[in-house]
């Protein structure tokens, strides 16, 4: 049994869409972001960036012991749950092709996530008379990571060839171009990745997880300061309760 703590963002479906095509038996814990469940001590001890996704394998491969091990950030998640079951990624000892899935393992969440996500911020959640610049700003980032992948994509179904964990790290915010004031008209190699990743069935389970809880702009930088302009204060008061 897995325990994955979860809300329904391209972060959290990441490590969800890999359960899904695992067939791995997890337990879904949905995380309260707006309410600050990110920031509970138990939580803390399993994320210590107070971020989800984050999972908890509690039947963990022999080699780790018999205690569960915990994993946080999205990228970490997908590549142990890939060396778990050896499936959605080359094994070890192929390193020209284990060498390529870092290569774009650490693209997506060094480039492509946290530009999609300050491009989501500034789309919908910054307040209004602040949003201008910000938004100009990152929706250019997103189309030149668009482009990054549109020129990898030629001649290739996917990332890597096959099917992958790179492919599930990178879909979830291409999957979102157009809430965030983008486009896939420029990027036709993109938009049929995404398409065929989209039909899967484990993926649409994935991203149908808990989809009314999603936020859509209810939760703003204006009205939500628990979701919104944490500092490291914020962790040391949660983290230690009662203590000003």
């Amino acid at each position: 049994m897995i325990d994955l703590y979860f809300a329904p963002t391209p972060n959290g479906w990441k490590a969800a869409i890999m359960l899904e095509e695992t067939g791995l038996d997890y337990r879904l814990n949905l995380m309260r972001l707006a309410e600050g469940d990110q920031f509970a001590p138990e939580f803390l001890k399993i994320s210590p960036n107070a971020k989800m996704p984050a999972i908890v394998d509690h039947a963990p491969a022999s080699a780790w012991g018999e205690n569960p091990v915990s994993v946080f950030e999205s990228g970490a998640i997908l590549l142990y749950l890939a060396d778990k079951t050896g499936v959605f990624a080359p094994p070890p000892e192929d390193l020209r092709g284990r060498k390529e899935l870092m290569e774009w393992l650490f693209w997506q969440v060094g480039n492509q996530g946290p530009m999609g996500g300050q491009l989501s911020h500034f789309r919908n959640y910054a307040p209004e008379d602040e949003r201008a610049y910000g938004f100009k700003r990152y929706l250019g980032e997103y189309d030149r990571n668009l482009g990054v992948l549109e020129n990898r994509l030629d001649g290739r179904d996917y990332l890597l060839g096959a099917y992958s964990i790179a492919d599930m790290l990178a879909f979830t915010w291409a999957f979102i171009a157009k809430p965030l004031g983008a486009s896939l008209e420029d990027f036709p190699r993109v938009a049929e990745w995404r398409r065929r990743i989209k039909e899967r069935p484990a993926v649409q389970r994935a991203i149908d997880l808990h989809k009314s809880d999603q936020n859509r702009g209810r939760h703003r930088a204006d009205n939500n300061r628990v979701l919104f302009n944490q500092s490291a204060s914020s962790l040391r008061q949660k983290s230690a309760p009662g203590k000003e």
